[in-house]
């Protein structure tokens, strides 16, 4: 693994097995607040290691909500994946809450439209334009990222496995951190320890 990149593994689910993914320090944890998910969480997250920072992931959810769940879990940063306009990451900002905004990759991507996010977001995230609002498990076509000129530290998510990292480790894609989920897992919202153990 490019020691370059952070990770950040999404999608996390049962108490124990967060417990166990938690002790190979990754840099951040993913929780789904999003219903219609086959990864939807809606427990007590355990306490964690400082270095670890929780995500909570959310698709065009209730700003009251959103606020409740941050509170609530004392998430770090909240990722919106949905079609959460600028206005609305301004609100959040508004409230300190920290955010990774999520746009679905496809050849006929605008970049143009990243502008209006630049001061409202702390990341992007490029996950593949897919049946659902992610957890597709479909890599995009990496080439699209030339066209990515914004300086925003960027998440690179989608289909993203072994391989898959190994092929990012050739490039000079501009990427901040890894987005890992349905690749590393035994079954949806379990992950596998051996597989992570590989990459951590």
């Amino acid at each position: 693994m490019n020691k370059d990149y952070k990770i950040k593994i999404c999608g996390m689910k049962h108490p124990a097995n967060i417990v166990e993914v938690a002790s190979l320090l990754p840099d951040f944890l993913g929780f789904i607040f999003y219903k219609k998910s086959q990864r939807y969480f809606d427990g007590i997250i355990p306490e964690l290691p400082k270095s670890i920072q929780k995500v909570g992931v959310f698709v065009d959810e209730d700003i009251n909500i959103i606020v409740e769940k941050v509170s609530k879990h004392r998430l770090d940063f909240v990722q919106l994946h949905g079609s959460e306009s600028p206005e609305f990451c301004a609100a959040l900002i508004e409230k300190n809450i920290k955010i990774i905004k999520a746009f679905a990759i496809d050849d006929d991507f605008d970049f143009a439209q990243l502008h209006d996010y630049e001061a409202s977001c702390s990341y992007f995230l490029f996950d593949t334009k897919g049946k659902h609002p992610g957890g597709n498990g479909i890599v995009f076509n990496w080439d699209i990222l030339k066209k990515y000129k914004s300086t925003k530290p960027l998440f690179l998510s989608g289909g993203i496995g072994e391989n898959e990292i190994k092929e990012i480790n050739k490039t000079n894609l501009p990427i901040f951190a890894i987005d890992i989920n349905s690749k590393f897992e035994n079954e949806p919202g379990l992950k596998n320890i051996e597989k992570l153990k590989k990459i951590l």
